[in-house]
């Protein structure tokens, strides 16, 4: 896909990112992948710590994790809907049950729940899946674990003395890490759905206890698919902006 925003205004170019769900299968040159996580890493920092960790998943090692992300998909995608019982047999095999960062799969708050559900509908009728259609929606979720295409997964992992503020730091390099891709004509995606399943992801990294996954990141040239030409709604500053006190 060609750029259609202009370098030198910043407002232009910013506002010119957004998800990509659907990628091209050219390689990505290493070379490439460390331009853009040094670009990630001018990012600031709790002091300086960079109190995080990014492992690169391409080639077979990004295509065995797929396999067993969607290995477990399909075995809790089975037992959604489909009674007490189902769900019972679910647990007590823990296929596809969560590993890690349990708060994914936690309903919204009710605070957040109207700009969910508005990006959510917007989306799948963008690309043609109704509502009621499940199928559709599980196929389309799936394509989470498929990592939508593309040849890189970047999988973000935050040290656990930090807490909060490693998160902080973590999100403001991704930030960094997407615009820069984005500049070089590349494509992401930010993705909280690959972050249930740790304990996959450690087995093809050598990653410290101390830090646990916070994301994932897509990587790679964008497709004329039609789902890249979804926009998402932008909520008005004035929505975020906190009210003076009288």
């Amino acid at each position: 896909m060609t750029k259609d925003f202009d370098s030198n205004d910043f407002s232009s170019f910013v506002s010119s990112r957004r998800s990509t769900r659907d990628f091209q299968s050219t390689p990505i040159p290493d070379k490439l992948i460390e331009e853009i996580i040094a670009d990630g890493l001018t990012s600031p920092s709790w002091s300086n710590t960079r109190p995080f960790v990014v492992a690169v998943a391409k080639d077979d090692v990004r295509d065995r994790i797929s396999k067993e992300f969607l290995s477990r998909f399909e075995a809790i995608k089975s037992a959604r809907g489909e009674g007490f019982f189902a769900k019972i047999k679910a647990i007590l095999r823990r296929k596809g049950l969560p590993t890690s960062n349990w708060l994914i799969i936690r309903p919204y708050h009710k605070d957040l729940v109207p700009r969910s559900k508005r990006v959510g509908k917007e989306m799948l009728a963008h690309i043609g899946i109704e509502r009621g259609d499940k199928e559709g929606r599980d196929a389309f979720w799936a394509r989470n674990y498929e990592f939508f295409g593309a040849p890189v997964e970047m999988f973000v992992f935050t040290h656990k003395s930090l807490g909060k503020f490693a998160t902080s730091d973590a999100g403001l390099f991704m930030q960094n890490l997407m615009l820069s891709a984005h500049s070089k004509g590349l494509g992401t995606c930010a993705q909280g759905s690959v972050a249930v399943w740790e304990d996959v992801v450690r087995k093809e990294f050598s990653i410290s206890k101390k830090y646990s996954l916070l994301c994932g990141i897509c990587l790679g040239y964008p497709s004329e698919g039609k789902i890249n030409s979804f926009n998402a709604h932008r909520i008005a500053p004035s929505e975020i902006i906190a009210p003076v006190k009288k």
